[in-house]
């Protein structure tokens, strides 16, 4: 029965984003939920413990406001929960998740698997997962989109590659991230958010914690897609494709 971890973040719903007149990014009226990828993280979880036995942990590092989160990842049918607490956390980089993370998991939390998504929904750094295992001294697979505990204590995995599939085995404990292939996150109904708020959350403050690093990676600016159109009409005749072909070189398309 495997004690697994799930890691999950709590982000911008891009939904809400506007863009200014000027081209910058408008947050004013942003909401936030569960980073998509992270949802298939916890929902793996769920579907591992419902045939295997065992406990479902979630994991979040962020500000006091990612409590909404918490709940909504218990939710999903996680056990328990840990939360680093701290307003300074709103705007961590990679490498200060990765290390707050591990030292949790390395202190408190019982595991056998742990469980990313691919890469937040937000930065997308894809950076989390495999820095944690390194923290940990644990392997690392990452872009699961197959799982399978077998009953000697060792997972087979099939990970997306560039060629086409991978299958991949390694023994307890592990770490693993997941893509969105590996199943549909399931929606909680009024009874699971119920239940969730009678659900142990250990809530840790960063003054219980080691000194988190500096950051590694500065974002330095943020602005919204441009596009330009030149709408040209071609005839559909052999003169009309030449300047169309013609056309396309002189901007740089073809060559």
């Amino acid at each position: 029965m495997p004690n697994i971890v799930a890691c999950f973040k709590w982000v911008i719903d891009e939904a809400y984003i506007r863009k200014s007149a000027s081209g910058a990014l408008d947050f004013s009226a942003v909401d936030y939920k569960i980073s998509d990828y992270d949802r298939n993280a916890i929902e793996e979880a769920a579907r591992l413990k419902g045939l295997h036995g065992g406990s479902v942990t979630v994991l979040t590092a962020g500000a006091p406001e990612t409590a909404k989160g918490v709940k909504d990842a218990l939710s999903r049918g996680a056990d328990q929960a840990f939360f680093a607490n701290d307003a300074s956390f709103n705007q961590l980089e990679s490498s200060q998740t990765a290390a707050i993370l591990g030292e949790i998991i390395r202190s408190r939390i019982p595991y056998d698997l742990i469980i990313c998504g691919e890469g937040s929904s937000d930065q997308y750094a894809q950076q989390v997962g495999p820095r944690l295992a390194e923290n940990l001294g644990i392997p690392c697979i990452s872009y699961v989109q197959k799982l399978t505990i077998g009953e000697d204590g060792r997972i087979m995995v099939e990970r997306r590659v560039e060629e086409g599939v991978e299958v991949v085995e390694a023994p307890l404990p592990v770490l693993v991230t997941v893509s969105p292939e590996i199943n549909t996150p399931r929606i909680p109904g009024v009874k699971d958010t119920l239940m969730a708020s009678k659900k142990p959350v250990v809530t840790i403050k960063k003054e219980e914690m080691q000194a988190v690093g500096a950051a590694r990676l500065q974002t330095i600016g943020m602005t919204a897609t441009r596009m330009e159109r030149n709408c040209e009409i071609f005839a559909a005749t052999p003169e009309g494709i030449a300047r169309f072909v013609e056309a396309l070189q002189k901007k740089g398309v073809i060559s």
